[in-house]
């Protein structure tokens, strides 16, 4: 069986092309793959439970986790953790413009954070369901988009609303690339190990395709954390 050409994506993890240490490595995570105290909040979808989705999903993290390299070098986060972002909220080391508020002190505590914003998004607006899909597998997690051109925009005008009530846009808010992650990078890749890396990576993402072609999550919620282990939900906002 021939190697399978390595995508452009999956070589961005090789020693070949990284020399500083991953970003979130000693902040989010250390280097034996626990979890740091990172608070912040966010708005979220969880994977519906117990859905065809989450046990297609499980899958795929399986068979990452089962690659030689996978503990090693991967800090993965727990199955009942897994979501899709909607919206970033503040998180302890981001405190400054465009990712914090003008209109709240820098040095507030995350705790007055979570609160100012539960009493903002009381009044949130009712906006239709938005409907996801898996379109690329990587070693940390899985990329989305909508599964129409209309999800694409229902979910940008949920993206613009809550832009909206948390008072700041970042950088990337759209071009934002909604994901679920599995795994943060401990250590970047030896180029010989990437070839069977995607192999299996482009089989998780022709089996997700096929059995989940629209992905059942739960509806967004604001969510309070302390780190990447566990999301609490706080307000959910049904759709329409």
């Amino acid at each position: 069986m021939h190697a399978p050409v390595v995508s452009p994506e999956l070589t961005a993890f090789s020693t070949d092309k990284r020399e500083a240490p991953p970003r979130h490595l000693g902040t989010r995570y250390d280097s034996n793959g626990e979890f740091l105290h990172e608070p912040g909040n966010t708005v979220v979808c969880h994977l519906a439970e117990g859905s065809r989705t989450q046990s297609a999903i499980i899958k795929a993290r399986e068979k990452i986790i089962g690659m030689p390299e996978a503990h090693s070098h991967l800090a993965f986060t727990p199955i009942s953790s897994l979501h899709m972002t909607v919206f970033q909220g503040v998180i302890e080391y981001r405190r400054d413009w465009p990712y914090w508020p003008k209109n709240m002190p820098g040095d507030s505590s995350i705790a007055q954070m979570t609160e100012f914003y539960q009493k903002k998004l009381e009044s949130f607006p009712k906006l239709p369901p938005f409907f996801m899909q898996v379109t690329h597998v990587g070693p940390l997690g899985l990329t989305l988009k909508g599964v129409t051109p209309e999800d694409d925009r229902i979910v940008a005008a949920w993206r613009n609303a809550f832009a909206d009530a948390f008072g700041y846009r970042h950088p990337d808010h759209d071009t934002y690339e909604f994901h679920i992650t599995f795994a943060y990078v401990m250590r970047w890749f030896e180029p010989d190990c990437l070839p069977p890396w995607q192999r299996m990576l482009d089989e998780c993402l022709e089996e997700l395709q096929s059995a989940v072609p629209v992905l059942e999550m739960r509806a967004p919620a604001f969510c309070e954390f302390s780190d990447m282990k566990h999301f609490e939900e706080l307000i959910v906002f049904d759709p329409v």
